[in-house]
């Protein structure tokens, strides 16, 4: 194993590190999509399948996984309006609504009954302003993975907003999406590759192989 390696395999323990997913959820990145070039791109890309993937495997070694989900009061109550993404996804066919099957988390990624779902009623990020944060401490958090959609936006609010809290990040650069395409590769070279490791799916699968407990019960959220 390369100095590399096993850096990565030292923030990587199951019993340091959890899993956040960034709006996996079906109306941004399922079949029925808010945002329909978004979930092309993350289904085309693997990113998806990647995420699902590394959800599995979180189950299987005993990893905390929490899945960010963004969403809205069918009267828009306490949504943001200060930035033109806002009004703009205010106007889209498909809403996130609060109880809607837009917000539940998509296929192919399953959700068990240890992970912890986080709902957001506003903003861009999915730590800031939410339980998130307290909720990796309570959890002993040192290393947050961070994988999900969008790479314009939420993942690299949610990967400045970790580091600036104190946490190791790592991105798994094939567990990640945005538009168009080839602006995630650039945002990982210029801009993640900064603040956080840069790994791979198979990195991570690699450091999670050895089962820790059983999976609980899967269910959709």
């Amino acid at each position: 194993m390369g100095e590399r390696g096993k850096r990565i395999g030292e923030q990587l323990s199951p019993d340091g590190a959890v899993l956040l997913t960034v709006e996996c959820q079906q109306g941004v990145v399922g079949r029925d999509s808010a945002l329909p070039e978004l979930a092309a791109v993350a289904r085309a890309s693997g990113a998806l399948h990647n995420v699902a993937r590394l959800v599995a495997a979180a189950h299987e070694a005993g990893v905390q996984v929490l899945h960010a989900v963004a969403e809205r009061r069918p009267d828009g109550r306490g949504a943001s309006h200060n930035a033109r993404l806002f009004r703009a996804a205010a106007r889209l066919p498909v809403q996130q609504h609060t109880g809607s099957t837009a917000v539940r988390i998509a296929e192919p990624i399953e959700v068990a009954e240890q992970d912890i779902v986080v709902r957001r009623l506003h903003g861009l990020s999915p730590i800031a302003g939410t339980d998130v944060d307290a909720l990796l401490r309570n959890l002993g958090c040192r290393t947050l993975v961070v994988t999900g959609v969008s790479a314009n936006v939420a993942i690299p609010n949610a990967v400045f907003d970790a580091v600036n809290l104190g946490y190791t990040v790592v991105v798994p650069a094939d567990a990640i999406a945005g538009v168009p395409a080839d602006y995630t590769p650039a945002m990982i070279r210029h801009t993640l590759a900064l603040v956080a490791t840069i790994a791979t799916t198979d990195d991570i699968l690699g450091c999670w192989k050895a089962p820790r407990r059983a999976p609980g019960r899967v269910s959709r959220a």
